[in-house]
């Protein structure tokens, strides 16, 4: 097999290093070859001296070697539509940032415009699995490890990239040569934005029907065979080649056990997002080395320094507590006001306990609590009743914790504006149980849980964000327990417990992907606010179980996930 060393200075303003090209198929051998393709960056290809004929053949690019390797190998994908390879800017991003981590990056360049006569992924998934094998064939001249083989893609390269990680026992083309019994799987792969991959955009369109129906299906060109790899798929929620692509990928995952993260972004269109969270999902599995020992949250947020007053006030006047249970707690709020106040807007947390307990000092809420006062914002936190209603009282487990917090909402918007505060800026954060108790204030604040009592009542309990922390008892094989098929079936649907009404608003969503209370109940909640036109943010993290912050090992989404609710409300401009 020919190499070809070239060296470009200054070819581009992307492109002022040199680097090794590998051409991957032997003169005369390579499948399919169609006169009217080309194998080239699209900034190459631009060239006024570029000859086509000269770049008729698919090859691999290498880059440096990393200057503290780690034993792992990723490839780089570009998008462009199956009509070229068009992503220069985010080869260039991948490769600075995976080398400086100590990985090998390639570059892997395939044919395109797309070919005439056969399917628009065909001669490039034949250039994908030929150019694994030789990635996987070079391993140990080039210093990583043959089963640590990642790639990174982006839009139609997502499509090819998910062929690779789904479909390797499936040949693409007739083998070659020798190379060819080199096996051609992939170990992980990050996945942005994938196009072109449920029925309703298949043939290489944007989505027909945005992802929605009960017809739109995962193309059936995914095999999901025996050495599927686990994944990171990363997608903006306004996509026009529709999310719903990765929360499909992502729950045929589930099902075979595979782990695996998925990122979604509210309001974003086409795109690369999220790339700090394919680091933390690597760093999680073990691909960029051994994890640090993990540290415990509330030791990592041991004080209040940040808070100037705590202020604490019952939530029902004496006498007046709606379905009072003999063996509840009293429920209560408390104030925590920032010694700098710098937005006006208020967070309400509160912790789960699957409605048996709950505590507003433990993990689950004071380092959020410390978080948010450090940023200058206004935390109140609340006590509901628990533990569950008796069971002849006739009420369902969350009722009287529902009463309290729509109680509670009333209180925060009566007493705002005195004490500086906006009234029409409330959040709303619970984990757990108080995470199908946050989906309950959410969406279903036009649902009265109880008979008005006083004047406070007369206040609207609606919000204007939510944040759900590893909600439990959302889908119809978890109402009660953890979820029995995972939530994963089309059969394990939203329980009926939420309106969804015309005062749903937006949420963020964080899940450990190994919860037994299932991450597919955030996923599926997702889903249903994106039919509803409602654009939320959505984090699930591989490998994690249920209260996966309590303990969380550095460089991990589960160590960072705090700042994921700071940046979610900065998005959406809540905490101006």
């Amino acid at each position: 097999m020919k190499t070809i060393v070239l060296f470009f200075f200054a070819l581009s303003s992307i492109y002022t290093f040199a680097w090794e090209r590998e051409i991957i198929w032997p003169k005369g051998k390579m499948p399919h070859s169609q006169d009217h393709q080309i194998a080239a960056m699209l900034d190459e290809a631009r060239m006024d001296n570029f000859k086509a004929k000269d770049h008729r053949t698919a090859y691999l690019e290498w880059y440096e070697k990393p200057a503290n390797p780690n034993g792992t190998c990723m490839i780089l994908i570009s998008g462009g539509g199956y009509y070229n390879c068009c992503d220069m800017k985010y080869i260039k991003m991948w490769h600075e940032e995976l080398t400086r981590l100590g990985i090998q990056c390639v570059n892997f360049v395939y044919r395109t415009p797309r070919p005439e006569g056969l399917p628009i992924y065909q001669t490039a998934w034949e250039d994908g699995q030929r150019a694994v094998r030789m990635v996987r064939h070079e391993a140990k001249k080039r210093g990583y490890d043959p089963e640590k083989i990642g790639v990174i893609s982006q839009s139609a390269g997502s499509h090819l990239a998910l062929l690779l990680a789904t479909s390797s026992q499936t040949p693409a083309y007739n083998p070659v040569d020798k190379l060819d019994t080199v096996a051609c799987h992939i170990n992980w792969a990050v996945v942005n934005s994938p196009a072109y991959a449920t029925n309703d955009s298949e043939t290489g369109t944007p989505n027909s029907r945005q992802g929605y129906g009960i017809d739109v299906k995962l193309s059936n060109v995914f095999k999901f065979d025996k050495k599927t790899c686990s994944m990171c798929l990363l997608h903006g929620g306004n996509d026009k080649y529709s999310p719903t692509a990765s929360t499909l990928v992502y729950r045929q995952l589930r099902k075979m056990k595979i782990p695996a993260e998925l990122h979604l972004y509210p309001d974003m269109p086409h795109g690369v997002y999220g790339f700090e969270r394919a680091v933390e999902y690597m760093c999680q599995m073990g691909f960029l080395g051994k994890l640090a020992p993990e540290e415990e949250l509330m030791k990592r947020y041991p004080y209040d320094d940040a808070r100037a007053e705590k202020i604490t006030e019952d939530i029902w006047p004496e006498g007046k507590m709606p379905d009072r249970q003999e063996k509840q707690c009293k429920p209560y709020i408390e104030w925590h006001m920032p010694k700098v106040l710098k937005t006006k807007a208020i967070q309400i947390i509160y912790s789960g306990g699957s409605y048996m307990g709950n505590s507003p000092d433990g993990f689950e809420v004071a380092p959020a609590r410390r978080y948010l006062n450090e940023k200058g914002m206004t935390v109140v936190t609340m006590k509901y009743r628990t533990p569950r209603p008796a069971a002849e009282s006739g009420l369902a487990k969350h009722t009287t914790a529902w009463e309290d917090l729509q109680r509670a909402v009333r209180i925060v918007r009566s007493e705002a504006a005195q004490r500086g505060l906006d009234p029409n800026r409330i959040g709303i954060m619970g984990s757990s149980a108080g995470g199908h108790l946050t989906l309950m204030g959410v969406t279903s604040s036009m649902h009265q849980s109880y008979l008005p009592i006083d004047d406070i009542d007369k206040q609207p309990c609606n919000v204007q964000w939510g944040i759900g922390i590893y909600p439990a008892y959302a889908l119809t094989d978890g109402a009660m327990n953890p979820n029995t098929n995972g939530g994963n079936e089309d059969s394990d649907v939203l329980v009926p417990d939420f309106s969804f009404d015309l005062k749903t608003v937006p949420m963020l969503f964080v899940h450990g992907d190994a919860d037994g209370w299932a991450a597919m109940n955030s996923v599926k909640t997702w889903e249903k606010m994106r039919s509803m036109g409602i654009q939320s943010e959505l984090h699930t993290l591989t490998l994690r179980p249920h209260c996966f912050q309590a303990k969380a090992a550095p460089g991990t989404g589960s160590y960072t996930y705090l700042d994921r609710i700071w940046e979610f409300m900065t998005h959406k401009g809540y905490n101006k």
